[in-house]
């Protein structure tokens, strides 16, 4: 027998999968999954009830005193903009809040502990949060029906810019959790930054109108282009070029990827 005493002692070592723990990732993202859904009166039908007010306000309210743009009535244009608006707000504070809860109720631990290299972790974040803008939006776009009559021109379109929105804010997400230490600074985020370029994005009204130099520098807004070719997709009609917003929104969220990547493999705010 192997004399165990005059063996070296060596500290244990963690398991190593060859290639992506898939198992890990996927424990993690039905982690945020469950997290957001198990309060889905807070997490889902408030930004619904949200866009139905805002509906009723530029909608019913105005009826009639929105005169169409290019030839679309009012209601069918700024659907999928309230629409977007939902998607991108709600992806960004799935992840957000899902990280600066973890640090300030010190369960951090909980996935990093864990074999989860920094790829697979902002692949189970990024993804949790985009399944919360994805779920929003369709929720959004059903409850929407009654006020405007949606009609699909490019499924495409629809498809590709909900999903990279939904990814893009996940990601900007995880930045702003990871920067701010308080929830005071998170607000500061969504209040200053998001809402910000969410609103001042074309989602009401045609940038185009908009007097120099604002229209141009409303074409440097990333959020313009997403809210731009999401409702091409719906009313075949698009004021940017969208080439330009498949391109922007595809190097975007390959960047934000990777640098989210980077800041889980340097412990930022995390380890330290």
């Amino acid at each position: 027998m192997t004399d165990l005493a005059a063996m070296p002692a060596r500290p244990p070592q963690p398991r190593r999968y060859h290639g992506v723990n898939w198992e890990g990732v996927r424990t993690l993202y039905l982690k945020e999954v469950r997290r957001f859904w198990k309060v889905g009166a807070q997490t889902v039908a408030a930004p619904v009830v949200t866009t139905l007010l805002y509906m009723m306000v530029f909608v019913v309210a105005l009826q009639g005193a929105r005169p169409p743009l290019h030839g679309t009535p009012f209601a069918e244009f700024v659907a999928p903009g309230l629409i977007m608006m939902a998607m991108l707000n709600n992806a960004f504070a799935n992840a957000s809040s899902s990280l600066i809860q973890a640090k300030i109720m010190g369960t951090a631990t909980d996935f990093l502990t864990p074999p989860l290299t920094p790829l697979e972790l902002t692949i189970g974040f990024s993804l949790g949060a985009a399944t919360r803008g994805l779920a929003v939006g369709l929720v959004t776009a059903v409850c929407v029906l009654p006020f405007a009559r949606l009609g699909v021109t490019n499924v495409l379109a629809i498809v590709w810019f909900a999903l990279a929105a939904s990814l893009m804010m996940g990601m900007l997400g995880v930045f702003a959790g990871l920067w701010s230490e308080k929830f005071d600074h998170l607000a500061a985020v969504q209040n200053f930054v998001v809402m910000p370029m969410t609103f001042l994005s074309g989602a009401f009204y045609l940038v185009e109108n908009l007097p120099e130099p604002f229209a141009t520098i409303s074409h440097f807004n990333p959020f313009f282009y997403l809210i731009d070719g999401f409702r091409s997709g719906f009313i075949g009609h698009a004021e940017g070029d969208i080439r330009i917003g498949v391109a922007m929104s595809a190097a975007l969220t390959a960047a934000l990827a990777v640098a989210c990547w980077a800041v889980f493999r340097s412990g930022w705010r995390l380890k330290s």
